[in-house]
């Protein structure tokens, strides 16, 4: 039997969770299928890319048992893939979705799906858990509002993502507001200027929130060349500060130059290689590393870094 589920899945929550248990409740074997970028952001202002809403299900799928991730453009999911499907698992708001689907699998001459519904998810407020609220801070991914409330000196879905991830595991359930403020410094920072932007990015994002982290990419001459490094403000509302940075690497010397002569770091990296898809998806990073590691990962490093003096000091 062979089962499918899908969604944008922009924030891994409790109410996907429910509906991907099912799905191996159901099938022998699961198709996960994830919305495209082009038609998440149809409908969704911050959406994470897909590659960061992969990773993040990879994660939680790993070990359930037999699965396949796929891209839908459009509800219906590629015919190649949703043919051999059997079952549809399908939460009771995107139901009707379910039936638009057979309706056209009738119409094509194929067998009806079976609609496997399951019920919302709540949160603490009475509504059902979604990705939105829980991106806006409402709550965290369980719904709940009752934890700790951590803003982040940018909008940027990575950075966000990033700080959530490290922030879980310290923490458990964590409510994360994305706070789009000013870095103060200039596009492409450069040595002192790196820590400075982030730490004017927490104090401007911190406001009521229990906590504030402003992370800032910069440049620095070092050693053999130019090296990117990323540093990180944690600012909590008792007036603790705490500092950190990640691994620094080094740009090819194409790319030094450029960025030495007044380019930022994105400019050069697109006048060397060009608008790759590896480069927008994980970042210089992961471009130069071959895909080894990619921009959240590097990002995480800085974030964990900052918080490192405040568990030993716990």
């Amino acid at each position: 039997m062979i089962a499918a589920v899908a969604g944008t899945f922009n924030v891994l929550h409790d109410g996907h969770k429910a509906l991907l248990r099912r799905a191996f409740e159901v099938g022998d074997r699961v198709m996960v299928g994830v919305t495209s970028d082009r038609m998440a952001r149809e409908h969704r202002k911050d959406c994470a890319s897909e590659d960061l809403r992969i990773k993040e299900l990879e994660g939680f799928l790993s070990g359930m048992g037999d699965y396949e991730i796929f891209i839908i453009d459009d509800i219906y999911g590629p015919p190649a893939i949703m043919d051999n499907v059997d079952v549809l698992v399908v939460s009771e708001e995107t139901l009707d979705n379910g039936r638009r689907v057979n309706e056209k699998r009738t119409e094509r001459g194929l067998k009806p799906l079976e609609l496997s519904v399951v019920p919302l998810v709540m949160a603490d407020d009475g509504r059902k858990i979604s990705s939105s609220s829980i991106v806006s801070g409402l709550y965290g991914r369980s719904g709940r509002k009752d934890v700790i409330d951590i803003a982040v000196g940018s909008a940027n879905p990575v950075k966000v993502a990033a700080v959530r991830s490290v922030m879980e595991r310290v923490y458990g359930d964590v409510r994360i507001t994305a706070v789009d403020v000013p870095s103060g410094v200039p596009p492409q920072p450069h040595e002192g200027q790196t820590h400075q932007g982030s730490e004017n990015r927490a104090r401007a994002a911190l406001g009521d929130h229990d906590m504030a982290v402003g992370i800032e990419a910069g440049v620095f001459e070092m050693l053999d060349g130019l090296y990117d490094i990323q540093h990180c403000t944690i600012i909590s509302k008792d007036g603790k500060v705490t500092y950190g940075h990640g691994s620094g690497f080094r740009y090819p010397d194409s790319i030094a130059n450029l960025v030495r002569n007044g380019m930022t770091v994105g400019d050069a990296v697109k006048e060397v290689y060009g608008n790759t898809e590896i480069g927008k998806k994980q970042g210089a990073i992961g471009l130069l590393s071959k895909g080894l590691l990619d921009r959240k990962t590097l990002t995480e490093q800085s974030v964990m870094a900052a918080m490192v003096p405040r568990l030993w000091d716990d």
